[in-house]
């Protein structure tokens, strides 16, 4: 086969290859199955609670999801699967098609956005740190040639190894594989502080083996929109999801999953991260952007 002809059939099959994995419904109603995504350590979006059951705000609005494409493909007995994912490989696993929804703990903005596509914002939040109390650090510059950790795959690990080159601190960023192991960085004093979203950090510290010896401090490094991530081009399946998202908003039932979530207690140890929605979550109840971070 001449070499023109070749690349022309390889574009063929990848184009082909490629919508197929993007019409996320076609997908499922053909096979019958849905698989979704969680994280193990997302407190209180997506977390484990035991060895395999994933609880939390986000899980919560994967069911409701999962509900609407049951009624949209009248397909009351689909099948559901889960799968954990990680901040490394949420992205290649979803693109490539290994699953087909992820609702987690995942930042919104234009990077991301040239790989996948994201629906409705549903959380805001920025980066700090959570340090031991006895550390003294209050703020970045207290971290100045000290060691911080972060987790690999995160927006977090990069704002703060901006943050520390921008201000001169040469921090010495250390990277563990998930929020779990980057927190047991700071318990084990391998680090002095975890830079993560800051709900991630509450929820982290309120499960922790000794809350009372940590606390989150510092100033918060831009804002940041959470939201559902699907494949790109499949404009059917994002109406689908953002009208989900859309539906709980206009009821009130997203307020109520907040408070469940956010202001009341949560397992496995009965902690209430006692957190107020944002103003700008709240404007984004009535607006229901899906606009990037800045």
């Amino acid at each position: 086969m001449k070499f023109s002809n070749l690349m022309t059939a390889v574009l063929l099959v990848a184009g082909l290859a490629s919508t197929a994995s993007a019409q996320t419904l076609q997908k499922i109603n053909d096979s019958n199955k849905i698989t979704v995504s969680y994280r193990e350590a997302s407190v209180p979006f997506s977390y484990l609670i035991g060895s395999s059951k994933s609880v939390g705000f986000s899980v919560e609005l994967t069911d409701a999801i999962i509900d609407d494409v049951r009624k949209k493909l009248k397909k009351p007995n689909l099948e559901v699967a889960t799968m954990p994912v990680t901040s490394q490989n949420r992205i290649p696993l979803l693109v490539n098609g290994t699953y087909d929804l992820e609702c987690g703990s995942t930042t919104n903005n234009s990077t991301r956005a040239k790989d996948v596509t994201f629906a409705i914002n549903h959380f805001y939040t920025g980066t700090r740190l959570l340090t031991k109390k006895s550390s003294g650090i209050k703020n970045y510059a207290d971290l100045a040639k000290k060691t911080v950790s972060s987790t690999t795959g995160t927006t977090n690990a990069q704002v703060i190894r901006k943050y520390s080159a921008d201000k001169n601190l040469d921090m010495q960023l250390i990277l563990g594989k998930d929020h779990d192991d980057s927190l047991l960085l700071v318990e084990n004093d391998r680090a002095l502080a975890f830079a993560m979203d800051d709900i991630l950090l509450f929820g982290l510290m309120a499960n922790s083996k000794n809350p009372a010896a940590l606390e989150v401090v510092g100033d918060s490094l831009q804002v940041e929109p959470y939201a559902c991530m699907l494949r790109k081009d499949d404009p059917e399946f994002k109406k689908l999801v953002d009208g989900t998202i859309n539906r709980l908003m206009k009821s009130g039932e997203f307020e109520k999953m907040y408070t469940k979530w956010f202001a009341s207690p949560i397992p496995p140890k009965g902690v209430n991260l006692n957190l107020p929605m944002s103003e700008q979550l709240k404007a984004n109840l009535k607006a229901m952007s899906d606009a990037p971070a800045l």
